[in-house]
C-alpha cells in the first residue's frame, strides 16, 4: 500500500483529535429531489457526535460521487464546512466517497492499547504483547475511507452500492433503501479489493448510538446486520497492518465507514 503524507495534517490535527475517532460523511439530506444541490459534510467524532472536518485539499486523496452515469468529483471551497456539494442530476442511488491521504500520530501506550480493544484489533494487541511493546508508545499512520448512500426518488433492488476502489471499503450488497421488514442488510468488507476476514463491523443509529450492532466478517468478508428502521445509520470497520519501511511509524490503520438512512418503515 502506497501512502501519501503531507504536512497539512498538522492543521487537521489541530482542529480535531483525528486518530481513534470515527469519520463519516453526513449529507444535508439522504432523500434529495432530482436537480437538487446537496451539501456534503465530513464529521469526526464518536457515537455519531462529531466535529466538522472542513475541506482540506492536502488531506484529500479522492472526494467523488458516483451514479448511473459515472463518477464525478465533489466540488467545494477550501477550508469550508460543508466540505463539498453534489448536484443530483437524475433520480437513483448516489454513492459519495471520501478517501484521505495518510496522516501521522503518536499515542501513549494506555490509549493505544485501549483503542485496539475497542476497535476489535486484538491481533495487533497480541503482537505488541509478544514483542513486549504493550507498555510503549505507538506511532501510527491512519487513512480514512468513507462512503455515503443517498437516494433520489423511489427505491428498487436494482439500485446498488458500488466499490470505489478504496484501500478498506464497506459495500452494502443490498440497497438499504429497499429492505423489507425483518430483512438483514448484507455487508462486505474488502481490503485492497480482496475480502477481509475476521474484522469487527459495528453499526450504530443516530437515535440511540449506544445500542450498537456488531459482527465479525466471515472468510468471504461478509456480515449480515439486522438494523431497525428510522434515522441515520453509520457502519464502520478498522484494519491495521505493520507500517511500511521508512515511514517512521509502527502501524498503519485504515478506517472505513458507510452512512445511509433507513426511513420510518421498511418496504413490505
Amino acid at each position: 500500500m502506497r501512502f501519501v503524507f503531507t504536512s497539512s495534517l498538522l492543521f487537521a490535527i489541530a482542529l480535531v483529535p483525528l486518530c481513534a475517532h470515527d469519520m463519516w460523511i453526513e449529507p444535508a439530506t439522504f432523500s434529495p429531489e432530482a436537480g437538487q444541490i446537496v451539501a456534503v459534510k465530513l464529521r469526526v467524532g464518536q457515537d455519531l457526535l462529531g466535529d466538522p472536518l472542513p475541506r482540506n485539499t492536502g488531506l484529500i486523496n479522492q472526494f467523488v460521487v458516483e451514479d448511473a452515469t459515472g463518477r464525478k468529483p465533489v466540488v467545494g471551497r477550501e477550508g469550508a464546512d460543508p466540505a463539498g456539494f453534489v448536484r443530483v442530476a437524475n433520480a437513483g442511488l448516489l454513492v459519495i466517497g471520501y478517501r484521505s491521504n495518510a496522516s501521522s500520530t503518536e499515542l501513549e501506550a494506555e490509549k493505544f492499547n485501549s483503542y485496539l480493544k475497542e476497535e476489535g484489533l486484538e491481533a495487533v494487541l497480541a503482537v505488541r504483547n509478544n514483542r513486549k511493546e504493550s507498555g510503549a508508545k505507538a506511532r501510527e499512520l491512519f487513512s480514512r475511507c468513507a462512503k455515503s448512500l443517498v437516494l433520489s426518488g423511489p427505491s428498487n433492488a436494482s439500485q446498488t452500492d458500488r466499490l470505489l476502489g478504496f484501500p478498506l471499503e464497506l459495500l452494502a450488497e443490498k440497497n438499504p433503501y429497499a429492505l423489507r421488514g425483518g430483512e438483514d442488510l448484507p455487508i462486505r468488507l474488502t481490503y485492497e479489493n480482496k475480502p477481509l476476514a475476521g474484522a469487527l463491523v459495528v453499526a450504530m443509529n443516530r437515535m440511540n448510538p449506544s445500542e450498537k450492532v456488531t459482527a465479525r466478517t466471515d472468510k468471504n468478508g461478509r456480515v449480515r446486520l439486522r438494523l431497525h428502521p428510522g434515522g441515520m445509520w453509520l457502519i464502520k470497520a478498522v484494519h491495521m497492518i505493520p507500517a511500511p519501511a521508512g515511514s517512521n511509524a509502527d502501524w498503519a490503520s485504515f478506517w472505513a465507514s458507510l452512512t445511509f438512512e433507513l426511513r420510518g418503515k421498511v418496504t413490505g
